[in-house]
């Protein structure tokens, strides 16, 4: 084979990976009417496979969206991009519908990354609640948020993360996990959290890392405005609930204030049966305590 085949095999093999890994962004604008107080879906942007069929409004006018990733999962080589605005006042909740799963890297390919850009304005609310994510055995995940909060602005976002699909037996069998989460409030950064899982090269069950348990979720609770006092009492009075959903050796709950404007909740359990419930339990208390109002579980769709 000539020097000049050679070249022209690599570019093709180039070219091939280039058509098969997806880069998509899904941007999401949401204003609120000022004539009703409902919330509504101003303006978006789909690229596919990344979709939002519509924006549901519930009880209390607050839009649900749905998160719709069509191809089923993330492959190796993916570049996901997710944009959030939330305009003044607006309410705001987004749930996924089902897991997301992020399969087997692919040979050749860079790792599937996920970047979220989130921007809430004075006085509006965001509710992020998705289900779990899974890590296939040999999947390489990298993802990015960015969050930044306004005047009055309110977060509830929680994310939970799966040791692999246990029913076939692959458990910590990812090669990487690596997450970076940047919370910002009036222009001060008010959280900064890194997590980087390597099973194959690190001792998941010490306890510096899991120890024996095997899901992780964290919960960001936010309302900026409120004064630390404030924030003191509400850090006591989930740590009464969370020492009550606290059973050692099955799943362990913990929660602190962040430097200013809110608190953040940790989660550490060996099975996924109480996880859920658990975050739905302390959502819905920190809503009734911050917003004087009930936490709506959002509908699924499919």
């Amino acid at each position: 084979m000539t020097a000049t085949a050679k070249l022209e095999l690599r570019d093709t093999g180039a070219d091939v990976r280039e058509a098969n890994r997806i880069r998509a962004l899904l941007r999401l604008d949401f204003s609120r009417d000022s004539a009703n107080g409902n919330t509504y879906l101003a303006e978006s942007l789909q690229e596919p496979p990344l979709k939002v069929v519509r924006a549901f409004t519930t009880e209390d006018g607050t839009a649900l969206a749905h998160l719709h990733n069509l191809s089923g999962g993330l492959l190796g080589g993916d570049h996901l991009e997710l944009q959030l605005n939330l305009g003044r006042g607006a309410q705001v909740q987004l749930t996924t519908a089902s897991a997301t799963r992020i399969y087997c890297h692919r040979e050749g390919f860079s790792p599937t990354t996920q970047c979220n850009q989130i921007a809430v304005a004075e006085d509006a609310l965001l509710e992020y609640l998705p289900d779990a994510t899974i890590p296939f055995a040999g999947a390489r995940y990298l993802q990015s948020t960015v969050i930044q909060l306004a005047a009055g602005a309110g977060l509830f976002w929680w994310e939970i993360l799966a040791p692999g699909r246990e029913a076939r037996g692959e458990i910590f069998a990812y090669e990487q996990f690596e997450v970076r989460t940047r919370v910002s409030a009036l222009g001060r950064r008010i959280a900064a959290e890194n997590i980087c899982l390597r099973p194959a090269c690190q001792d998941i069950a010490s306890l510096a890392r899991l120890g024996n348990y095997r899901y992780v979720a964290t919960f960001y609770i936010c309302r900026v405005g409120r004064d630390a006092g404030a924030w003191r009492t509400s850090e006591e009075r989930l740590r009464e609930l969370t020492t009550s959903l606290t059973r050692r050796g099955e799943i362990l709950w913990g929660v602190s204030s962040l430097v200013a404007h809110g608190l953040v909740v940790r989660c550490l359990a060996r099975n996924c049966r109480e996880v859920l419930p658990g975050l739905v339990a302390i959502w819905q208390d920190a809503k009734r305590h911050l917003y004087e109002r009930e936490a709506i579980p959002p509908r699924k769709v499919n």
